[in-house]
């Protein structure tokens, strides 16, 4: 029985090992860069004053929606950001590592706004219409502010990860030798600084919603990178953060080819 134990805990740590989680996990982290590098495209196009597309993944899939293959690139991403689901799942359910569960269900925020696109149906609703929502129950501001505050912790681990280069354990040994994987590193580097400081505005955009009651002075990506081109030199700093962006979704390009999970 000990023997039989010990068996299935070794299958369990070795869950996302199996070759066919470490092959999802590779598409899916593939079109997860595609994403990023759309909404830092967007955004880029923002800072120059271009602001006829939200700079967010819902943005993104409908700029995504309108190339040659569009609808099926869209469907594409939704598979992919699936397949990053259930890679995750693996690990909150056999490694334990509960963190894995907040990064679920942004891929599967993501999914669904994919699948909404594909369809047609990816205009409704909106971050502030479910901020309404949360605002109307007992202790809604509370929530709210919670919300806020746990986005910015993430926002603050992302950029602690990218100044101290903690990404690297996401790359396998050979995606960070020679020149090659020197420039994977500084992709890296710089792409979790920006992508940390533009979900830090997110959270914060919660966290003023909540002190003023007002739904929607909340908001998601679009709404926290113009309210970074609102600020004084607001197009240069957008400019930095998306350059930044790009920069983290060709990271994932990357770290889908050399993945460590």
């Amino acid at each position: 029985m000990g023997a039989i134990k010990q068996s299935a805990g070794d299958v369990a740590h070795r869950g996302d090992d199996h070759p066919w989680v470490r092959h999802a996990a590779r598409v899916g982290m593939a079109a997860y860069g595609l994403v990023n590098l759309l909404i830092g495209w967007l955004a880029l196009q923002l800072a120059f004053g271009d602001q006829s597309g939200k700079a967010d993944s819902s943005g993104a899939l409908h700029e995504l929606a309108t190339q040659p293959m569009g609808a099926a690139l869209v469907w594409g991403v939704a598979v992919g950001m699936l397949l990053l689901v259930i890679w995750r799942v693996v690990e909150v359910v056999f490694d334990h590592e509960w963190g894995a569960a907040v990064k679920a269900a942004l891929y599967a925020a993501i999914g669904v706004s994919a699948i909404q696109v594909a369809i047609g149906d990816g205009s409704k609703g909106g971050t502030d219409s479910w901020t309404a929502q949360l605002m109307g129950l007992p202790g809604g501001r509370l929530i709210v502010g919670a919300v806020g505050a746990a986005i910015i912790g993430y926002g603050l681990k992302q950029v602690h990860k990218g100044w101290t280069e903690g990404f690297r354990e996401d790359l396998e040994a050979e995606g960070q030798r020679g020149d090659l994987g020197s420039a994977y590193v500084t992709l890296g580097k710089i792409g979790y600084l920006a992508k940390g400081v533009a979900v830090g505005v997110v959270g914060g955009l919660f966290v003023w919603a909540a002190w003023e009651h007002q739904a929607k002075k909340s908001g998601g990506l679009d709404v926290a990178l113009q309210t970074v081109l609102d600020a004084p030199a607001g197009p240069v700093l957008l400019f930095v953060i998306a350059v930044g962006i790009l920069c983290y979704g060709a990271f994932c390009l990357a770290r889908a080819k050399h993945l460590d999970t």
